[in-house]
């Protein structure tokens, strides 16, 4: 119950309800800590409101998901920062006149993100075989 009826015949907020308040709260701050990505990639107003509706939805619930991808994979937040590095570095073209088309925003965001994960796969599968090898090798010579 997020309201109790107080002595007076006031209705009182629950605790309940104040960490609901605080939950709802973080989801809109992710949401709008994703906007200036969202203008690095597009200026459809469309896009960038349903964007964000879907950021505020859906965040909370895949961020166990997300953290847990960051942990295993190495190079994914490397990758991360040299999208947003080049975001960043996109607005500041379009403010100077410079203008980068969505489809080229959208290749090199996705090859970024992708080559992050796929050099982190290929490292821990490399990683996998050595630890193998070396394992290998010593029940070999005992």
């Amino acid at each position: 119950r997020f309201f109790t009826m107080g002595v007076d015949g006031l209705k009182k907020a629950t605790p309940l309800f104040i960490c609901m308040i605080a939950v709802e709260i973080s989801d809109v701050v992710f949401a709008v800590d994703s906007i200036p990505a969202v203008f690095g990639v597009t200026e459809n107003p469309l896009v960038v409101f349903s964007s964000n509706i879907f950021a505020i939805m859906g965040l909370r619930s895949l961020y166990t998901i997300l953290s847990k991808a960051a942990s295993d994979l190495e190079y994914l937040e490397p990758a991360v920062a040299v999208v947003l590095g080049f975001i960043g570095s996109k607005m500041i073209a379009e403010y100077f006149g410079y203008d980068i088309r969505t489809d080229v925003s959208l290749f090199v965001v996705a090859t970024l993100l992708s080559g992050g994960i796929g050099l982190s796969i290929l490292s821990k599968n490399n990683e996998e075989e050595m630890e193998e090898a070396n394992g290998a090798s010593s029940s070999t010579t005992e």
